[in-house]
Protein backbone atom coordinates (compact mmCIF):
# COMPACT_ATOMS: atom_id res chain seq x y z
CA UNK A 1 0.00 0.00 0.00
CA UNK A 2 1.34 3.45 -0.85
CA UNK A 3 2.24 5.40 2.32
CA UNK A 4 -0.42 7.96 3.18
CA UNK A 5 1.92 10.93 3.09
CA UNK A 6 3.19 9.98 -0.36
CA UNK A 7 -0.25 9.23 -1.77
CA UNK A 8 -1.72 12.42 -0.34
CA UNK A 9 0.72 14.41 -2.46
CA UNK A 10 -0.21 12.39 -5.56
CA UNK A 11 -3.91 12.66 -4.75
CA UNK A 12 -4.40 16.32 -4.03
CA UNK A 13 -2.00 17.75 -6.59
CA UNK A 14 -3.80 16.37 -9.66
CA UNK A 15 -7.20 16.33 -7.97
CA UNK A 16 -7.34 19.69 -6.30
CA UNK A 17 -10.14 20.28 -8.75
CA UNK A 18 -11.46 16.79 -7.63
CA UNK A 19 -17.32 4.46 0.27
CA UNK A 20 -19.92 -6.63 3.26
CA UNK A 21 -22.11 -11.83 2.74
CA UNK A 22 -24.02 -13.63 5.50
CA UNK A 23 -26.44 -12.62 8.28
CA UNK A 24 -27.77 -12.01 11.72
CA UNK A 25 -27.19 -9.63 14.53
CA UNK A 26 -29.95 -8.04 16.49
CA UNK A 27 -28.03 -8.04 19.73
CA UNK A 28 -26.88 -4.82 21.32
CA UNK A 29 -23.39 -4.67 22.81
CA UNK A 30 -22.27 -2.26 25.51
CA UNK A 31 -18.73 -1.43 24.48
CA UNK A 32 -17.44 -0.52 27.91
CA UNK A 33 -17.88 -4.19 28.86
CA UNK A 34 -16.54 -5.97 25.78
CA UNK A 35 -13.61 -5.99 23.41
CA UNK A 36 -13.72 -3.44 20.56
CA UNK A 37 -13.23 -6.16 17.94
CA UNK A 38 -16.31 -8.26 18.51
CA UNK A 39 -16.94 -11.58 16.75
CA UNK A 40 -20.04 -11.51 14.59
CA UNK A 41 -22.29 -14.61 14.28
CA UNK A 42 -22.98 -16.06 10.87
CA UNK A 43 -26.18 -17.20 9.20
CA UNK A 44 -27.43 -18.15 5.77
CA UNK A 45 -27.14 -15.15 3.41
CA UNK A 46 -30.34 -15.90 1.50
CA UNK A 47 -30.89 -15.44 -2.23
CA UNK A 48 -29.08 -12.40 -3.64
CA UNK A 49 -27.23 -11.58 -6.82
CA UNK A 50 -23.53 -12.08 -6.27
CA UNK A 51 -21.53 -9.01 -5.25
CA UNK A 52 -17.87 -8.91 -6.33
CA UNK A 53 -15.19 -8.97 -3.65
CA UNK A 54 -14.23 -5.33 -4.04
CA UNK A 55 -10.85 -4.21 -2.72
CA UNK A 56 -12.14 -0.79 -1.70
CA UNK A 57 -15.65 0.56 -1.10
CA UNK A 58 -16.42 4.29 -0.96
CA UNK A 59 -19.79 5.81 -0.01
CA UNK A 60 -20.96 9.41 -0.38
CA UNK A 61 -24.38 10.42 0.95
CA UNK A 62 -25.97 13.60 -0.38
CA UNK A 63 -29.01 15.33 1.12
CA UNK A 64 -32.74 15.73 0.64
CA UNK A 65 -33.45 15.33 -3.06
CA UNK A 66 -35.53 12.78 -4.88
CA UNK A 67 -34.95 11.07 -8.19
CA UNK A 68 -36.90 13.50 -10.36
CA UNK A 69 -35.02 16.49 -8.95
CA UNK A 70 -31.65 15.07 -10.02
CA UNK A 71 -32.02 12.80 -13.03
CA UNK A 72 -32.28 14.71 -16.32
CA UNK A 73 -31.97 17.97 -14.39
CA UNK A 74 -29.84 20.74 -15.87
CA UNK A 75 -28.81 21.56 -12.29
CA UNK A 76 -26.95 18.24 -11.95
CA UNK A 77 -24.90 17.66 -15.13
CA UNK A 78 -22.15 15.72 -13.39
CA UNK A 79 -24.46 13.29 -11.62
CA UNK A 80 -26.24 12.69 -14.92
CA UNK A 81 -22.89 12.07 -16.58
CA UNK A 82 -22.13 9.45 -13.91
CA UNK A 83 -25.54 7.85 -14.55
CA UNK A 84 -24.71 7.57 -18.24
CA UNK A 85 -21.23 6.15 -17.64
CA UNK A 86 -22.02 3.75 -14.78
CA UNK A 87 -25.13 2.43 -12.99
CA UNK A 88 -28.27 4.04 -11.58
CA UNK A 89 -30.86 2.57 -9.19
CA UNK A 90 -34.25 3.98 -10.12
CA UNK A 91 -36.37 2.48 -7.30
CA UNK A 92 -34.12 3.07 -4.29
CA UNK A 93 -35.88 4.70 -1.31
CA UNK A 94 -34.89 6.07 2.07
CA UNK A 95 -36.10 4.55 5.31
CA UNK A 96 -36.85 7.36 7.75
CA UNK A 97 -37.47 11.04 8.23
CA UNK A 98 -35.54 13.11 9.25
CA UNK A 99 -31.98 12.54 8.06
CA UNK A 100 -30.08 10.97 10.93
CA UNK A 101 -31.79 7.57 11.31
CA UNK A 102 -31.10 6.88 7.63
CA UNK A 103 -27.38 7.26 8.28
CA UNK A 104 -27.58 5.14 11.43
CA UNK A 105 -29.44 2.42 9.50
CA UNK A 106 -26.83 2.46 6.75
CA UNK A 107 -24.13 1.76 9.37
CA UNK A 108 -25.98 -0.69 11.63
CA UNK A 109 -28.99 -2.23 9.87
CA UNK A 110 -31.46 -0.37 12.09
CA UNK A 111 -32.48 3.18 12.95
CA UNK A 112 -31.74 2.15 16.57
CA UNK A 113 -34.83 4.02 17.76
CA UNK A 114 -33.49 7.39 16.59
CA UNK A 115 -36.27 9.58 15.19
CA UNK A 116 -34.65 13.02 15.22
CA UNK A 117 -31.41 14.84 14.41
CA UNK A 118 -30.27 15.23 18.03
CA UNK A 119 -27.00 13.78 19.35
CA UNK A 120 -27.33 10.10 20.30
CA UNK A 121 -24.85 7.67 21.87
CA UNK A 122 -25.66 4.18 20.66
CA UNK A 123 -24.41 0.94 22.25
CA UNK A 124 -25.04 -1.14 19.14
CA UNK A 125 -22.92 -3.12 16.73
CA UNK A 126 -22.03 -1.37 13.50
CA UNK A 127 -20.30 -1.95 10.20
CA UNK A 128 -17.13 -0.69 11.89
CA UNK A 129 -17.16 -3.66 14.28
CA UNK A 130 -17.66 -6.05 11.38
CA UNK A 131 -14.78 -4.58 9.39
CA UNK A 132 -12.36 -4.60 12.29
CA UNK A 133 -13.31 -8.16 13.26
CA UNK A 134 -12.05 -9.22 9.80
CA UNK A 135 -8.88 -7.11 9.97
CA UNK A 136 -10.22 -4.50 7.53
CA UNK A 137 -9.52 -0.80 7.96
CA UNK A 138 -11.98 2.09 7.67
CA UNK A 139 -12.11 5.87 7.61
CA UNK A 140 -14.77 8.56 7.77
CA UNK A 141 -13.57 11.61 5.84
CA UNK A 142 -15.85 14.43 6.99
CA UNK A 143 -15.54 17.90 5.56
CA UNK A 144 -14.96 20.56 8.27
CA UNK A 145 -14.85 18.06 11.14
CA UNK A 146 -12.34 19.04 13.85
CA UNK A 147 -9.32 16.74 13.94
CA UNK A 148 -9.93 15.59 17.53
CA UNK A 149 -12.70 13.19 18.66
CA UNK A 150 -15.43 15.78 18.24
CA UNK A 151 -18.89 14.85 19.54
CA UNK A 152 -20.58 18.22 19.15
CA UNK A 153 -23.47 18.78 16.78
CA UNK A 154 -21.80 21.21 14.37
CA UNK A 155 -18.42 22.70 13.57
CA UNK A 156 -17.37 25.42 11.14
CA UNK A 157 -14.36 25.83 8.89
CA UNK A 158 -11.04 24.26 10.02
CA UNK A 159 -8.46 22.60 7.73
CA UNK A 160 -11.04 22.03 4.96
CA UNK A 161 -11.77 25.75 4.65
CA UNK A 162 -15.19 27.45 4.82
CA UNK A 163 -18.18 25.25 5.56
CA UNK A 164 -20.15 23.50 8.29
CA UNK A 165 -19.83 19.91 9.51
CA UNK A 166 -22.97 18.26 10.96
CA UNK A 167 -22.63 15.29 13.30
CA UNK A 168 -26.05 13.97 12.19
CA UNK A 169 -24.48 13.14 8.79
CA UNK A 170 -21.56 11.22 10.32
CA UNK A 171 -23.04 8.00 11.72
CA UNK A 172 -19.76 6.62 13.08
CA UNK A 173 -19.49 9.11 15.95
CA UNK A 174 -22.93 8.16 17.29
CA UNK A 175 -21.70 4.68 18.28
CA UNK A 176 -20.26 4.41 21.80
CA UNK A 177 -17.66 1.95 20.55
CA UNK A 178 -16.17 4.73 18.43
CA UNK A 179 -16.62 7.60 20.88
CA UNK A 180 -14.92 5.69 23.69
CA UNK A 181 -11.86 4.70 21.64
CA UNK A 182 -9.21 7.32 20.80
CA UNK A 183 -7.79 4.94 18.20
CA UNK A 184 -11.13 4.69 16.44
CA UNK A 185 -11.88 8.40 16.79
CA UNK A 186 -8.61 9.11 15.02
CA UNK A 187 -10.09 7.42 11.94
CA UNK A 188 -12.64 10.23 11.58
CA UNK A 189 -10.58 12.70 9.61
CA UNK A 190 -11.01 16.04 7.82
CA UNK A 191 -11.69 15.64 4.13
CA UNK A 192 -8.36 17.29 3.36
CA UNK A 193 -6.62 14.23 4.84
CA UNK A 194 -8.51 11.78 2.62
CA UNK A 195 -6.30 9.10 1.06
CA UNK A 196 -8.21 6.63 -1.14
CA UNK A 197 -5.76 3.80 -0.56
CA UNK A 198 -5.48 3.96 3.21
CA UNK A 199 -8.52 1.83 4.14
CA UNK A 200 -10.78 -0.76 2.56
CA UNK A 201 -13.97 1.12 3.50
CA UNK A 202 -14.34 4.89 3.48
CA UNK A 203 -17.43 7.01 4.14
CA UNK A 204 -17.21 10.54 2.76
CA UNK A 205 -19.26 13.28 4.46
CA UNK A 206 -19.54 16.56 2.49
CA UNK A 207 -20.32 19.71 4.44
CA UNK A 208 -23.82 21.18 4.63
CA UNK A 209 -23.36 23.14 1.42
CA UNK A 210 -21.62 20.50 -0.67
CA UNK A 211 -24.16 17.78 0.24
CA UNK A 212 -26.99 20.02 -1.08
CA UNK A 213 -28.57 20.42 2.37
CA UNK A 214 -28.04 24.18 2.68
CA UNK A 215 -27.10 25.04 -0.91
CA UNK A 216 -28.69 24.45 -4.32
CA UNK A 217 -28.29 21.26 -6.33
CA UNK A 218 -25.83 23.05 -8.60
CA UNK A 219 -23.41 23.63 -5.72
CA UNK A 220 -23.39 19.98 -4.67
CA UNK A 221 -23.10 18.75 -8.25
CA UNK A 222 -20.21 21.15 -8.86
CA UNK A 223 -18.47 19.91 -5.72
CA UNK A 224 -18.87 16.30 -6.84
CA UNK A 225 -17.49 17.17 -10.27
CA UNK A 226 -14.38 18.68 -8.69
CA UNK A 227 -13.79 15.94 -6.10
CA UNK A 228 -14.94 12.58 -7.49
CA UNK A 229 -12.67 12.49 -10.60
CA UNK A 230 -9.61 12.37 -8.37
CA UNK A 231 -11.04 9.36 -6.57
CA UNK A 232 -11.85 7.64 -9.86
CA UNK A 233 -8.28 8.24 -11.03
CA UNK A 234 -6.82 6.54 -7.94
CA UNK A 235 -5.48 2.96 -7.96
CA UNK A 236 -7.79 2.18 -5.02
CA UNK A 237 -10.84 2.67 -7.25
CA UNK A 238 -9.37 1.66 -10.61
CA UNK A 239 -8.01 -1.66 -9.33
CA UNK A 240 -11.15 -3.28 -7.97
CA UNK A 241 -12.93 -0.47 -6.14
CA UNK A 242 -16.52 0.78 -6.15
CA UNK A 243 -18.11 4.12 -5.28
CA UNK A 244 -21.75 4.46 -4.21
CA UNK A 245 -23.40 7.89 -4.22
CA UNK A 246 -26.87 8.07 -2.70
CA UNK A 247 -29.14 10.53 -0.90
CA UNK A 248 -30.38 10.21 2.66
CA UNK A 249 -34.07 10.87 1.90
CA UNK A 250 -36.22 12.66 -0.68
CA UNK A 251 -37.20 16.30 -0.48
CA UNK A 252 -39.87 16.82 2.18
CA UNK A 253 -39.38 13.35 3.65
CA UNK A 254 -41.82 11.66 1.24
CA UNK A 255 -40.95 8.03 1.95
CA UNK A 256 -42.50 6.81 -1.31
CA UNK A 257 -40.38 9.00 -3.56
CA UNK A 258 -37.27 7.24 -4.94
CA UNK A 259 -33.85 8.77 -4.38
CA UNK A 260 -31.16 8.48 -7.06
CA UNK A 261 -28.39 6.04 -6.19
CA UNK A 262 -25.31 5.68 -8.36
CA UNK A 263 -23.20 2.51 -8.59
CA UNK A 264 -19.81 3.55 -9.93
CA UNK A 265 -17.51 0.70 -10.88
CA UNK A 266 -15.79 -0.60 -13.98
CA UNK A 267 -17.74 -3.81 -13.33
CA UNK A 268 -21.03 -2.03 -14.14
CA UNK A 269 -22.18 -1.89 -17.79
CA UNK A 270 -22.28 1.74 -18.96
CA UNK A 271 -25.73 3.25 -18.52
CA UNK A 272 -27.13 0.25 -16.65
CA UNK A 273 -30.34 1.04 -14.76
CA UNK A 274 -32.10 -1.17 -12.25
CA UNK A 275 -35.76 -0.79 -11.32
CA UNK A 276 -35.37 -3.36 -8.53
CA UNK A 277 -36.61 -1.90 -5.21
CA UNK A 278 -33.75 -1.10 -2.83
CA UNK A 279 -33.21 0.80 0.44
CA UNK A 280 -30.27 1.83 2.61
CA UNK A 281 -30.41 -1.67 4.07
CA UNK A 282 -29.66 -2.97 0.57
CA UNK A 283 -26.58 -0.78 0.37
CA UNK A 284 -25.35 -1.98 3.76
CA UNK A 285 -25.95 -5.58 2.70
CA UNK A 286 -24.03 -4.95 -0.52
CA UNK A 287 -21.06 -3.55 1.41
CA UNK A 288 -21.15 -6.51 3.78
CA UNK A 289 -21.25 -8.94 0.87
CA UNK A 290 -18.41 -7.16 -0.91
CA UNK A 291 -16.18 -7.75 2.11
CA UNK A 292 -17.65 -11.21 2.85
CA UNK A 293 -18.97 -10.05 6.22
CA UNK A 294 -22.00 -11.13 8.22
CA UNK A 295 -25.17 -9.06 8.10
CA UNK A 296 -26.56 -6.67 10.67
CA UNK A 297 -30.21 -6.63 11.76
CA UNK A 298 -32.51 -5.54 8.90
CA UNK A 299 -29.74 -5.87 6.33
CA UNK A 300 -30.14 -9.63 6.75
CA UNK A 301 -33.48 -9.59 4.95
CA UNK A 302 -32.49 -6.93 2.41
CA UNK A 303 -31.53 -7.59 -1.18
CA UNK A 304 -28.21 -6.44 -2.59
CA UNK A 305 -27.31 -4.21 -5.50
CA UNK A 306 -25.64 -7.23 -7.03
CA UNK A 307 -27.60 -7.01 -10.28
CA UNK A 308 -25.41 -4.04 -11.28
CA UNK A 309 -22.42 -6.35 -11.59
CA UNK A 310 -24.11 -8.89 -13.86
CA UNK A 311 -24.19 -8.04 -17.56
CA UNK A 312 -27.80 -7.49 -18.71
Amino acid sequence: MTPASTYARRWWAPAAALVVAACAIGAIAVFGEQEDNLPVPTADPGPNAAVPAFSHVFVIVMENHDYDEIISSEAAPYLNELAARYGLATAYTGLFHPSQPNYIALFSGSGQGVDDNDNHDLAALSLIDQLEAEGLDWRVAAENVPSECFTGGFSDDGPDGPGTYARKHNPAISFVGVQSSPERCAKIIPLKAFDPGIAEFQFIVPNLCHDMHDCPITDGDRWLSSWVPGLLASPAWREGGVLFITFDEPQGGNADAPIPTFVISDAVPAGYRSSEPHTHYSLLRTIEDAFRLDCLENACSANTLGEFFVSP
